[in-house]
């Protein structure tokens, strides 16, 4: 490699060290409210042990990091969506995020689009190195619902069928099924679930055919 294409390549494990920059600010954030304490990107810093000026770079003003901070805390853990008596089905899991996601945009569906707005502003024309816009807050939630299926799902397949699950479950899908589909609440939860058992079975029925096909 030459030493041109070395120094062009980002340095490894920067843009995951961002993101945890990122929630530190905001699970900081979550933190003072709950101690009703006063929101400010300077309080919200020194609580996360960062500068001033990284807060910044992450969130450009303080009303934009208060409505991402109410969204953070309102977002359900994987050990509140599966309980022990939980079932290990792939798509009822899924199906359990989404259900669970839902309800919480639904409860915060005037913050969330606020929300949304702003990250969309945000990232315009943003190079993918820089800062990100954005908080990844399902794919752990995806994760954990896989996680049964570990042994009846390839790697590949597992891994597409976690993002094409992404794709469904959140604000977006909720909000194009409203907004664009003109769908009612009960018509939109319908359309992600079928989607999402779909989904699982084309995943399922691919990875019992590369199966079949190996020899053995």
């Amino acid at each position: 490699m030459s030493a041109r294409a070395r120094t062009a390549a980002p340095p490894a494990g920067r843009p995951n060290q961002r993101l945890r920059t990122r929630k530190d600010l905001l699970d900081a954030a979550a933190r003072l409210m709950q101690r009703g304490e006063k929101l400010t990107l300077e309080e919200v810093a020194q609580e996360a042990l960062v500068s001033r000026a990284t807060a910044y770079r992450y969130f450009p003003s303080p009303e934009a990091l208060l409505l991402e901070a109410a969204v953070h805390v309102a977002v359900p853990d994987a050990e509140a969506v599966f309980g022990p008596a939980a079932s290990d089905d792939a798509a009822a899991r899924l199906q359990q995020v989404d259900t669970a996601l839902h309800d919480m945009v639904l409860a915060n569906e005037t913050s969330m689009r606020l929300m949304l707005a702003g990250m969309l502003q945000q990232s315009a024309g943003r190079d993918a190195s820089e800062t990100p816009a954005r908080q990844n807050r399902r794919t752990g939630l995806i994760e954990a619902a896989l996680a049964p299926a570990a042994a009846q799902l390839s790697p590949e397949r597992r891994a597409l069928l976690g993002q094409a699950a992404a794709l469904l479950v959140g604000a977006e899908a909720m909000f194009t099924a409203k907004d664009v589909l003109r769908l009612s609440d009960a018509e939109t939860r319908k359309v992600k679930q079928w989607a999402l058992a779909a989904l699982t079975r084309a995943a399922l029925d691919e990875s019992a055919a590369a199966d079949a096909r190996r020899p053995s």
